[in-house]
């Protein structure tokens, strides 16, 4: 009896591999042992490369706030406690973008969060 290989299904399934590998350079595009190498560490990369895109948004969001609040006189971890105080729950990702495109409302946005600060340290002061 003859060996049954399973031949369409094995073919199919390297093809796949192959056909993630397009554009690749030279045999990691052609070659499926090769291709197999090249897919699973560009995968690899790609899943670790999401986590650090996020990361590195979060870290441009709170330079661009920090350099919109240090022109109005606080600093960003000052000014992120005067919008807590405040009650004011906007992420980080639209101050920034409110920092960089609308200067006289992210300057509303600062006053309240410096009034809050203010009234919060005169209720510390009260109480102790």
């Amino acid at each position: 009896m003859a060996r049954a290989t399973n031949a369409p299904a094995s073919r199919e399934r390297r093809k796949k591999v192959v056909d993630k590998a397009r554009g690749y350079r030279g045999r990691r595009s052609k070659l499926y042992r090769y291709a197999k190498d090249a897919m699973y560490k560009a995968q690899y990369w790609a899943t670790r490369d999401r986590k650090t895109r996020k990361r590195n948004f979060r870290m441009l969001w709170q330079q661009r706030i920090n350099a919109a609040a240090r022109a109005h006189g606080l600093t960003y971890s000052r000014f992120i406690e005067g919008l807590k105080a405040a009650g004011i729950e906007l992420d980080r990702k639209v101050l920034a973008d409110i920092a960089v495109t609308d200067e006289a409302g992210f300057k509303a946005i600062f006053d309240k969060a410096k009034a809050a600060l203010e009234a919060k340290a005169k209720s510390a002061k009260k109480a102790a």
